[in-house]
């Protein structure tokens, strides 16, 4: 007999059974359903398809035996205890690892959930089973854990490039800080250990041998200072000496590995590192070799810079130390003078102290100071010292500060832009037999004049601006007459001035100092004044003349009993002294 609809049911109801079915197949799950005993009783098309089943092949199939994989059955994934088991306790489950067999033998990865099956279907107890494939998510989870991986392998190796970057960046300021070879590569030694190496060592070239320059090691008492001392190292090193390449050095002495790296930049070569690791630490690869490479490159840029340098500095001592004057013989005053160019050679710049015979019976005392510590410097001081002989010969009856106005414009008009101090001073003899000073004093510390016991003073009178900031200002002139036994002393900065002491105190400490040492002579005066208060860092350069202790008698009359004038010979009696040390040569 034909069913009749049931026409009283709502609409709505109707549709939702129609889509039911439609649901069902079309889901993005798969879904099956088994009876009690594991056999497999529906299923939608889902399920066949991700499991590997031709349409209607899958009901019927034992879910215990085929589905769920065993323990130890070499699939991969661990042995779990059936779901159904579960289910037919009447228990919802679910999991995010449940491993499924396709037809073909291969793992599913799936996610799943199971319920009892309800009552009402008519098969007695079972279960629904609901899985997802997870193979493609577990899949894009695989690749971001591998990119997440790689990006933290690519941070480590940008954090490991920028701290080696930075350490080398330490090694190049190691070398370009400082101008003195020898303390330049014990800074770079103590970098490479323990950095790069267990001991380190630096041969510098001395013609054709090598002399060890400095070391480090970090071995206690197994690698001493003498390290490397090996045939293999020695003839390493001889082979750079002759041009050769780096070395890798396998067994020399204490050692387990040693790299022999030239310093060499273009065609010269300055010398070797050498580079050791003990035997319980790893032998040098190629990384290591080419760091080892750039830092002896650096090194070699570092020493090229520090012997330019000292060539260019030696040029400028030996041009200043040729413009050093012979100091004039003068009847009746002792003069001396000394030179001292600062200990390092990086500091060797425009100091000069100057003497000539100025009119019939005068002479000019010049001290000055070109700003620069180069030979720049040491140049222009040339020019000034030059000019201000020849516009104070011309006019020797000018005043000091009209002389030195014209040596102002002078050196505006030719375009010489460089700032420069001088005091520029006249000292004639007077008809009573004293002397009279004149002076003035453009941006340089005051003349100091000692008088008889320990009275000291400062000239601090006729000061203006240093030469070629104000060319066309007037300069002052002042005077002052000499008591008979005193000194006058002209001096440079570096006497008084330096990087850890101020000007005042400086020029209180002269004072001072000069107070208690009046009575040596002149020229153990001025050597004792550079050698006990000058600065190491800067040049220092002093004058100093010293009346007689007792007015000489009317020198009108000397004149007319033929006392000779000033000469500017060098003087033969002991009254003219001058003190300049030997040139200082340059070794790396």
């Amino acid at each position: 007999m034909e069913s009749i609809p049931d026409t009283d049911a709502p609409p709505v109801s109707r549709t939702a059974e129609a889509l039911v079915p439609a649901i069902f197949a079309a889901a993005g799950a798969g879904v099956y359903a088994v009876d009690a005993d594991g056999v497999v009783i529906a299923c939608n098309p889902w399920a066949e398809r991700l499991l590997g089943y031709e349409p209607g092949t899958l009901p019927g199939v034992n879910a215990h035996d085929v589905l769920e994989p065993h323990t130890g059955d070499g699939s991969g994934f661990p042995g779990r205890q059936p779901v159904l088991r579960e289910a037919a306790l009447g228990k919802r489950i679910s999991g995010d690892r449940a491993v499924l067999l396709r037809r073909d033998g291969s793992a599913l990865a799936a996610w799943w959930s199971a319920a009892p099956l309800p009552p009402e279907a008519g098969h007695g107890t079972g279960a629904v089973v609901v899985f997802h494939d997870m193979s493609a998510q577990r899949e894009r989870d695989g690749r971001r854990a591998n990119r997440y991986a790689h990006s933290e392998t690519m941070r480590e190796q940008a954090e490991y490039d920028l701290a080696e970057i930075s350490w080398l960046s330490d090694v190049t300021l190691a070398m370009v800080s400082t101008l003195d070879a020898g303390q330049a590569l014990e800074r770079l030694v103590r970098l490479l250990v323990p950095r790069l190496a267990d001991a380190a060592v630096i041969d510098l070239a001395e013609g054709r041998e090598l002399r060890r320059i400095a070391w480090a090691h970090d071995l206690g008492d197994a690698v001493p200072p003498r390290t490397a001392e090996h045939s293999a190292h020695q003839a390493a090193l001889r082979g750079v000496l002759r041009g050769g390449g780096t070395r890798h050095l396998s067994t020399p002495s204490a050692a387990a590995d040693a790299l022999v790296v030239p310093v060499r930049l273009r065609a010269t070569t300055f010398g070797a590192l050498t580079l050791t690791r003990a035997a319980a630490g790893p032998p040098f690869n190629e990384a290591d070799r080419a760091l080892a490479e750039e830092v002896a490159r650096r090194t070699a840029l570092g020493l090229e810079n520090t012997r330019l340098h000292a060539a260019q500095a030696d040029i400028a001592v030996t041009l200043q130390r040729a413009l050093l004057t012979e100091l004039p013989t003068v009847p009746g005053l002792e003069l001396a003078a000394h030179y001292r160019p600062a200990a390092s050679v990086a500091e060797v710049g425009g100091d000069w102290y100057d003497a000539f015979p100025l009119g019939e019976d005068g002479i000019a005392l010049v001290i000055g100071d070109v700003v620069g510590h180069d030979i720049r410097a040491a140049s222009r001081m040339s020019e000034l010292r030059n000019m201000l002989r020849a516009l104070a010969v011309d006019r020797p009856d000018e005043e000091p500060g009209q002389i030195l106005q014209r040596l102002d414009l002078a050196q505006s008009r030719l375009a010489f832009d460089d700032l420069a101090t001088v005091i520029f001073a006249r000292l004639h003899p007077t008809d009573g037999g004293s002397w009279e000073l004149s002076w003035s004093v453009a941006g340089h510390p005051p003349p100091l004049l000692l008088g008889t016991g320990t009275t000291t003073t400062y000239l601090n009178g006729a000061h203006a601006v240093l030469l070629g900031a104000h060319p066309d200002r007037p300069r002052p002139t002042a005077r002052e007459t000499l008591p008979p036994g005193s000194t006058l002393v002209l001096y440079t900065d570096g006497l008084i001035e330096s990087r850890t002491q101020d000007i005042d105190t400086g020029m209180t400490r002269l004072r001072r100092y000069t107070a208690g040492h009046q009575d040596l002579p002149l020229s153990p005066l001025c050597a004792q004044l550079a050698r006990d208060l000058g600065s190491t860092r800067d040049d220092v350069a002093l004058i100093a003349a010293r009346t007689p202790p007792h007015p000489a008698h009317d020198r009108a009359s000397a004149r007319q009993e033929g006392a000779p004038p000033a000469a500017s010979s060098p003087a033969r009696n002991g009254c003219a002294r001058q003190d300049r040390p030997p040139r200082a040569g340059y070794s790396p």
